[in-house]
């Protein structure tokens, strides 16, 4: 998309690094490990990280059933989840001019209850396959009372956006001459090795997913 969905939605500060294309945001979403989503309770403004995971076109968050921001945000209280990826320090020949490289996206909305048992259960398999593709099969599913204690929302990406910015750093003409070193760190995410639980019988060794995922 070449334009917002919405108004409130429409990046405003350096608008030329906007992008609303849903295959961006997509794969921003996809990639992220960790959202924040903000809402107002009491007139008091809260912003928590948590697990996401997108499914389709909405992105699922999980929380305890006795959550205060479960209960509210299923209730219908306004929601913005934000997830950012950071893939360098950009380093200028000015302090003004520092920076990073980065994606981000920031979703605003009304989220949902997931309803029923098995809906939730699949909610739940998208949250462990996002954390390592995979491991769902390997391990123990949740029983009916962890279902029970576990409420899943879904918050549509119908007014979603994306904010990039790649490159170098652009510095004030004046000062390309200085004796300055400049130029990206790059920076990523990777797996250490992994640790076994202190409690881990002998003789278990990680698991096919672990062992692809890099472990």
């Amino acid at each position: 998309m070449a334009t917002a969905p919405s108004e409130r939605s429409r990046v405003r500060r350096a608008p030329k690094r906007a992008d609303y294309d849903r295959e961006t945001i997509d794969a921003i979403l996809d990639e992220a490990l960790v959202a924040h989503l903000g809402f107002v309770a009491d007139g008091q403004p809260y912003v928590i990280p948590t697990l996401h995971a997108r499914v389709g076109d909405e992105v699922l968050i999980h929380g305890s059933a006795a959550s205060r921001m479960v209960t509210l945000l299923g209730a219908g209280v306004p929601a913005c989840l934000t997830v950012t990826l950071i893939d360098g320090l950009v380093l200028a020949r000015s302090a003004f001019h520092h920076s990073m490289n980065y994606r981000s996206v920031v979703v605003l909305g009304t989220a949902r209850f997931v309803e029923g048992p098995e809906a939730r259960e699949r909610a739940l398999e998208a949250f462990t396959e996002k954390l390592l593709p995979g491991r769902w099969d390997e391990v123990r599913p949740p029983t009916r009372q962890e279902l029970k204690g576990t409420r899943v929302l879904a918050l549509p990406l119908t007014e979603s956006s994306a904010k990039l910015r790649t490159g170098d750093p652009v510095d004030d003409d004046e000062d390309y001459n200085l004796d300055v070193w400049a130029g990206v760190v790059p920076l990523t995410l990777a797996p250490g090795t992994p640790q076994p639980d202190a409690r881990l019988r002998e003789g278990i060794t990680p698991s096919p997913s672990l062992a692809a995922w890099g472990g």
